[in-house]
């Protein structure tokens, strides 16, 4: 693998998602739904009281945020990590174009590389436009006013927003670890239906899971579970174990899901 060659498929790679329609799609919700958010429950005396700063919600705009930032976990990073990279191998096998990108210049290693590295951009940006959208969205919908944390200890709107900004942060490694598996399951299935819908049913099996009684150990081995690493921020005195539990567990996910994925792309008759 080269780095040269691995950075112009990138390229390649990342122009051909932003010409889809579905990405540009996706983006678009990821800035306006926060915005939308924000002005139904500002107009509205109604909140969901029964989420975490779902109380608070009407009252600081960086509650707002984390509200969107644990929702976003249950049901909108799963589809953000697997619409893209679900579908960026499995588009060459239903088009039959693995002949014309697989040339002496830009060998299995080189596409491969450049591939993930475009489906993880795409789920950077996601992630950066709904953080930016949600944080903004309740800073000038809501205010900026003191955030209560879960401990109860009133965080100025400084702090508040740096641990708001460490929370959003915080998702970027489950939400990498979950477009590997999308990777993974592009390469071996050669669907883009699959590729895409079984991760995100894969993760709302995790997150089913984690309301049965189980073991802890388990239980941090699930990617979902480190989309809720992010509580220990909000604490008094904080407390970072699930923050690293996290960590390893979705580099974990991400070396494994790569190297089986690029084992099967080399050994592949691309002619088959």
């Amino acid at each position: 693998m080269s780095a040269r060659g691995t950075m112009s498929v990138a390229a390649v790679e990342c122009l051909k998602i932003a010409s889809q329609l579905k990405a540009r799609l996706l983006l678009a919700a990821c800035v306006a739904g926060p915005v939308v958010c924000a002005a139904v429950i500002h107009v509205q005396s109604a909140v969901p009281s029964d989420t975490l700063f779902g109380r608070a919600a009407r009252d600081s705009g960086f509650a707002l945020a984390l509200l969107i930032l644990g929702f976003a976990g249950l049901w909108v990073l799963p589809v953000l990590a697997s619409v893209v990279a679900g579908d960026v191998f499995a588009a060459d096998d239903r088009y039959g174009t693995w002949k014309t990108i697989l040339t002496r210049s830009r060998n299995r290693a080189d596409v491969f590389g450049g591939k993930v590295l475009a489906a993880g951009a795409f789920a950077l940006v996601a992630i950066a436009a709904l953080a930016a959208s949600s944080v903004s969205a309740g800073v000038l919908l809501i205010g900026s006013q003191p955030l209560i944390d879960v401990s109860g200890v009133l965080r100025p709107w400084p702090e508040a927003f740096s641990r708001v900004a460490l929370a959003w942060l915080s998702i970027v490694p489950p939400t990498l670890a979950l477009t590997s598996v999308a990777v993974l399951l592009s390469i071996v299935t050669r669907s883009s239906a699959a590729g895409i819908g079984l991760p995100v049913l894969a993760a709302l099996t995790m997150q089913l899971s984690t309301l049965v009684d189980g073991p802890e150990t388990l239980r941090r081995l699930l990617i979902t579970s480190a989309f809720a690493a992010w509580h220990g921020l909000l604490a008094e005195p904080q407390y970072y174990r699930p923050l690293v539990d996290a960590a390893i567990v979705s580099a974990a996910y991400v070396v494994v899901c790569l190297s089986v994925g690029y084992g099967v792309m080399r050994k592949r008759d691309i002619g088959g």
